[in-house]
């Protein structure tokens, strides 16, 4: 047997050097080192386990789920809550985390689809951060049911694992992860957070018990803690919204039960949050058609199209360098489509600030929004507003070229749907007759004088 070798961690990051630093080298923080012995390895003397061949198994079924009487939050999900799952929401403070979590618990225990899981004990809140009073105050506020929900105000680790054990809710709620402690750890450090994270998820397979965990989120969005963490749960989600605005979006990150594409749309009134479930029409009602730098696109998430408008504003810069601001589009991409319209259509970006905005709160990552956005830079450069009825679509390459998007067809129809009459779109191939008028182009200038001779 080896010695013991001694290691410095630190209490901050949790990394690990092999001697003694002033200043920790992962996260920046002084004077964060601790030291810790590390036995030396152990020969083994456990013995090898049979190993199962995958051909002969036969495939199962989908895990089964349980509707949180939300559909938006279901869709998000993958379909419903899985038993035993872990799932770590975050979001700014304020956004409404908690109260997403309040009502998704009410509907659980008060609908008809869900009688099973009431007579299992009903809903466990547990908070660290907020009182029990402080809750059912809120949900009275919101007019939501308390019938069947229970309250816990602990924050120690073992004391949580062992009420939900002995409780065994049909849904487990602990507002914050943050505020977890155990005897010897202090709540918010990365050790602790990682140990609280592994013993709830020992306990939600043990039981059953689908469990949620509330987790505040870094400056740079980014859920607080080590990033094992999202290794750990079974599914990241992330709700989020415009400061200020009235929209909330809730996107996965992470799902081992169901894809990350989807999100679910909120509106944050008086009486809490209420589903958007046309979120095309909603984003779209405020939407003035005859004002130049506005152009209409088709965003693909999951299977849900949305309708999104991208407003840009273009005016002279007063300063040696020209600004560009983007909210809820890639600054890089931004920065691309602005060079392929000054290279290739002998545009004088160069002494024009630009500003681009998705507005709803949406981010739009997938390269089918690059025409659009280029081509209400165009818009408001001319000072020529586009047609109302006008929708538009396409990946833009550095040659100015119009590249082909995917489910073009999905996208055309739910523009169609809208009232949209003709569509900007690729030159690509289309399965059946869509009811636009379509106008395919090839390059970005041939997508403009399509738009603005409409």
């Amino acid at each position: 047997m080896g010695k013991p070798q001694t290691i410095y961690h630190c209490a901050n990051c949790d990394a690990q050097f092999p001697k003694w630093e002033g200043r920790c080298r992962e996260c920046g923080k002084w004077d964060t080192l601790k030291e810790s012995v590390r036995s030396a390895p152990v020969v083994s003397s456990a013995k090898a386990a049979a190993v199962i061949d995958f051909a002969s198994l036969a495939a199962e079924a989908n895990a089964p789920r349980e509707s949180t009487g939300s559909v938006e939050f279901d869709r998000v999900l993958g379909g419903g809550l899985v038993p035993g799952a872990l799932v770590l929401i975050g979001g700014d403070p304020g956004i409404g985390k908690s109260t997403l979590l309040l009502q998704v618990a009410a509907k659980m225990i008060d609908g008809p689809p869900r009688e099973a899981l009431r007579e299992r004990s009903g809903v466990l809140y547990i908070s660290g951060e907020e009182s029990a009073e402080q809750i059912k105050n809120r949900m009275d506020r919101l007019n939501l049911s308390a019938n069947n929900l229970k309250f816990l105000g602990h924050t120690d680790i073992d004391t949580i694992t062992a009420t939900i054990i002995n409780v065994r809710p049909a849904l487990a709620i602990i507002d914050s992860l943050n505020t977890i402690k155990s005897e010897g750890a202090a709540a918010g450090q990365p050790s602790m957070l990682r140990r609280a994270t592994e013993k709830l998820m020992a306990t939600a397979k043990e039981t059953g018990v689908p469990l949620f965990l509330i987790g505040h989120i870094t400056k740079d969005r980014q859920v607080a803690g080590p990033k094992t963490l999202e290794h750990l749960v079974d599914a990241v989600l992330y709700f989020e919204g415009v400061q200020g605005g009235p929209y909330r979006i809730l996107r996965a990150v992470k799902n081992r039960f169901g894809g990350v594409q989807e999100i679910g749309v909120w509106r944050m009134t008086n009486e809490g949050l209420i589903e958007v479930p046309n979120p095309s029409a909603t984003f779209l009602q405020e939407r003035q058609t005859d004002v130049p730098g506005s152009a209409v696109t088709a965003l693909l998430q999951g299977a849900r199209v949305f309708l999104i408008e991208a407003q840009a504003l273009v005016s002279k810069t007063r300063f040696g360098y020209p600004q560009r601001r983007a909210t809820g589009f890639d600054l890089n991409r931004l920065q691309l489509l602005i060079a392929v319209l000054s290279k290739r259509l002998k545009f004088p970006l160069a002494y024009y600030d630009v500003h681009l905005n998705i507005v709803g709160g949406l981010k739009a990552t997938e390269p089918a929004v690059d025409l659009p956005v280029a081509l209400a830079i165009a818009s408001a450069l001319k000072n020529i507003p586009l047609s109302a009825d006008l929708i538009i679509m396409g990946e833009v390459g550095l040659q100015g070229e119009v590249r082909s998007v995917m489910d073009l067809e999905r996208r055309l129809e739910e523009a169609s749907r809208l009232g949209f009459k003709q569509a900007v779109v690729p030159k690509q191939e289309l399965h059946g007759q869509p009811a636009l008028t379509l106008h395919k182009v090839t390059t970005v200038q041939e997508a403009l004088e399509c738009a603005l001779s409409n």
